[in-house]
């Protein structure tokens, strides 16, 4: 089958997801995809020979709603001809969106592509798409739902990961990213965002919380206990009978910040590399998805990891570099207990809980991540993992070209 490279990737700084933050004034959500493409058409000159554009985005009403994959490409002044796919795995489908068009490049069917993801939760909240699921408690209790907060609270309690841990996983990544900010990391793979007047609305991360404290977390309360009270608690223990009561420790600020923003990676086959005269920066060299227990549901990223690195014969310990979501504190902090792994390579520059979670570009930022540091060092290999709500996860492999 045709190798897979990836021959550039970028992101938006992640705004706050609320409206009057500069970036949810600047701009709406197909016009950070857009912008995003222009600077990857400036970089190589590919916008002719983009076969397929596939955006993941979980809110997809209001406006992101309309095709948002169709939307964003009649933005971008792409091809007629480019085939488009909108696609929703809730946190993780930017790299299933990633997925989607690596396969049809192995298979043939194309050459060259755009994937990636776009969410702005200040202009579609989380739940705007009204499912059922989300506000009655009734249908969650039959289809076993609970929101991701609860699960990662039920992680927490189940696995006895205690508040000390939980407040040191996010102070690492607020002074991690601040860091690496400061040091100019982010400098080549996050492009500033524009407003309609042409000027920067936006040029870097705006989560992030420099100065953060042990003190300030540790005076913080949590945040889901109420939720769990009201409905949710009752809907874990029908699930999992045994469970409670549930000892609820995640604050805000063990959560990663509602945020908006984008990501975009260029694929193709070495063909179209050298038809466009790209240089490859990496090879994706496999890419696993899995799913898993609805209400533990946290727990599927570390599912597809493992089954990625059984195919391959890798282990952890040959990942230079490791993009381990943080979908909430107590992910990383298993991650930490179960794996015998140099933590200088996992996150190395801040993740979420410093930077913010824009649903479905996620997968894509991390992947943007990788990459980037993987061109920034040379180094060998680097891994992306992604977990999201009711048990959704996934895992890739990149390998420095």
């Amino acid at each position: 089958m045709t190798d897979v490279f990836v021959y550039d990737a970028v992101r938006s700084p992640r705004g706050k997801g609320k409206h009057g933050a500069p970036m949810a004034d600047a701009a709406l959500p197909h016009q950070l995809v857009a912008q995003l493409i222009a600077e990857l058409d400036r970089r190589h000159e590919v916008n002719p020979h983009i076969e397929q554009l596939t955006v993941s985005c979980v809110g997809q009403t209001g406006a992101q709603g309309g095709h948002i994959a169709l939307v964003s490409k009649l933005e971008a002044d792409l091809p007629a001809e480019t085939v488009v796919h909108s696609v929703n795995n809730y946190c993780v489908g930017g790299l299933s969106a990633i997925g989607a068009a690596a396969n049809a490049i192995r298979a043939g069917a194309i050459d060259l592509a755009y994937a990636g993801g776009v969410e702005m939760m200040s202009h579609v909240p989380f739940g705007a798409d009204k499912a059922s699921y989300y506000a009655d408690p009734a249908v969650a209790g039959a289809l076993s739902y609970a929101p991701p907060g609860i699960g990662a609270d039920v992680l927490a309690h189940l696995n006895d990961i205690d508040r000390e841990t939980l407040d040191r996983w996010a102070l690492r990544s607020h002074h991690r990213a601040a860091a690496a900010w400061d040091a100019g990391i982010y400098n080549d793979s996050v492009v500033a965002i524009t407003g309609a007047d042409g000027d920067v609305a936006i040029a870097r991360d705006e989560t992030i919380v420099a100065d953060m404290t042990a003190e300030k977390i540790a005076a913080l309360s949590p945040v889901f206990e109420k939720m769990g009270e009201t409905a949710f608690d009752a809907v874990v223990e029908a699930a999992r009978p045994g469970t409670g009561p549930i000892e609820h420790r995640h604050t805000i600020a063990h959560c990663p910040p509602i945020a908006d923003g984008a990501s975009i990676v260029l694929l193709g086959s070495a063909d179209a590399g050298v038809r466009c005269g790209l240089e490859p920066v990496a090879r994706l060299v496999d890419l696993v998805e899995a799913s898993g227990d609805p209400i533990l549901q946290l727990t599927a990223g570390a599912t597809a990891m493992g089954r990625l690195l059984g195919r391959n014969g890798f282990d952890l310990m040959a990942m230079d570099h490791i993009e381990y979501m943080e979908a909430f504190a107590v992910v990383p902090a298993l991650f930490e207990r179960d794996h015998d792994v140099d933590m200088e390579r996992v996150n190395p520059h801040g993740g979420h809980l410093a930077m913010g979670h824009p649903m479905g570009a996620t997968g894509a930022i991390l992947a943007t991540a990788v990459t980037a540091e993987l061109r920034r060092t040379g180094a060998g290999r680097g891994l992306a993992v992604a977990h999201g709500g009711a048990g959704v996860g996934i895992a890739a492999v990149f390998e420095a070209a």
